[in-house]
């Protein structure tokens, strides 16, 4: 090695979905998961994957005009409002999608594959962290562990237990009244 050459380690790989459920296990989180077949878009997920009771989420990895990366975890009937949301989140000028380069090396995930529970992943803490208030309400939130073939249920005790393990705080949004949605007639 040369003098005053400076070795940057190279930054940890990302956990494998068995790897996360053994994570969980280790430190008592309950979780019951469920195999089904790849899921891609909400629309197949509630053809493919059976019954699987809880409520079932949309992830939306997210960036700012100063690429700040947000990851808003919604039901999955939940409408969006991209310029609505900027407010909540306190992102600084307008939202986009964050590219499939800057979800799996902040996540360690792939499109198609987005969850909150791959915020074991973000050890730097970088991502900002979003869910709505109806999620935390539910008895159970199905999150994918990593993978679009199995779907992982926690309550929202476990899921606040689980992000405070990683070093996450998340921010509380009410997508009913940040988004101006009106309860039906």
């Amino acid at each position: 090695m040369a003098t005053g050459t400076v070795l940057i380690p190279a930054p940890p790989m990302p956990l494998t979905p068995d790897a996360l459920l053994d994570f969980l296990a280790a430190r008592g989180i309950p979780a019951t998961t469920y195999s089904h077949p790849p899921l891609h878009t909400v629309a197949q997920s509630k053809v493919l994957r059976g019954d699987i009771p809880g409520a079932h989420t949309r992830n939306l990895f997210l960036r700012d005009s100063r690429k700040t990366h947000f990851l808003v975890t919604i039901a999955e009937d939940t409408p969006v409002d991209l310029k609505a949301l900027r407010g909540p989140l306190g992102a600084r000028g307008s939202l986009s999608f964050g590219s499939p380069e800057a979800l799996y090396e902040q996540l360690g995930v792939l499109p198609g594959s987005v969850t909150l529970l791959a915020a074991v992943n973000d050890t730097a803490g970088l991502v900002r962290i979003a869910i709505d208030a109806a999620l935390l309400r539910a008895d159970a939130i199905c999150c994918h562990p990593l993978t679009n073939d199995r779907t992982t249920a926690l309550s929202p005790d476990a899921l606040r237990a689980f992000l405070k393990l990683t070093g996450h705080d998340h921010l509380e949004i009410d997508m009913k009244i940040d988004m101006g949605i009106t309860p039906d007639a």
